[in-house]
């Protein structure tokens, strides 16, 4: 009973750590910079981690299912539309700096999406190298996806204090704090990029792509 517990067990826990990956963290800090809310905040979080979940497991599944290889190309591909949403994300923070309304939750959902398709392949050939079990790779696939939910939805809430503190003092810092959160997503997704084209070769004859 418990070896079968075991791997459901570890991919929530290793679902709660992947929404602290740094690209995560970086793409809802950017968000949240604009929510005056910690109930919204974390929704926002959910609504990130529903958006991922829906693409890991259905993409994941995919690949577990008919064990498809991923060619290292669109690995990196995939990882480099991250790197644009976030460049895109940051700007769009710096531009509506002074704007107060709040973005729309199909937002988080479709920055989720993205981060799921980036993240799918990766995760998915790695649970194929340590559960070879259709059946309790799907289980894997889900659970990590509710970790993820959970992950995101606490960090979303810690991550949205600085703005809502801002928030209530003075219209400054806050403006403040949404344009250090874009300039952070921007340098964060031309550093992705570049590790992408240069170290990853994307545009090369023989690009190299590790899932992690």
């Amino acid at each position: 009973m418990f070896d079968a517990l075991t791997p459901i067990l570890l991919g929530v826990l290793l679902g709660l750590r992947h929404a602290t990956d740094a690209d995560h963290v970086v793409a809802v800090t950017t968000i949240v910079a604009r929510e005056r809310s910690l109930a919204r905040a974390a929704w926002v979080g959910a609504v990130w981690g529903v958006g991922h979940t829906l693409t890991l497991v259905l993409l994941g599944g995919a690949i577990i299912a008919f064990r498809i290889v991923i060619p290292p190309r669109i690995g990196l591909g995939l990882e480099f539309g991250v790197a644009i949403m976030l460049i895109g994300l940051g700007y769009s923070n710096i531009r509506r700096s002074n704007d107060d309304a709040a973005p729309k939750l199909s937002r988080p959902l479709l920055v989720g999406v993205v981060h799921g398709l980036a993240g799918s392949a990766a995760v998915a050939l790695l649970v194929l190298a340590t559960i070879r079990e259709p059946l309790a790779a799907a289980a894997y696939l889900l659970m990590f996806g509710l970790g993820t939910i959970l992950g995101m939805m606490l960090v979303t809430a810690i991550l949205a204090v600085p703005a809502l503190y801002a928030g209530n003092r003075v219209h400054r810092m806050r403006v403040g704090v949404r344009v250090a959160a874009g300039a952070l997503s921007i340098v964060f997704g031309v550093l992705l990029a570049r590790e992408l084209i240069v170290d990853g070769g994307l545009f090369s004859a023989v690009p190299t792509w590790e899932p992690h």
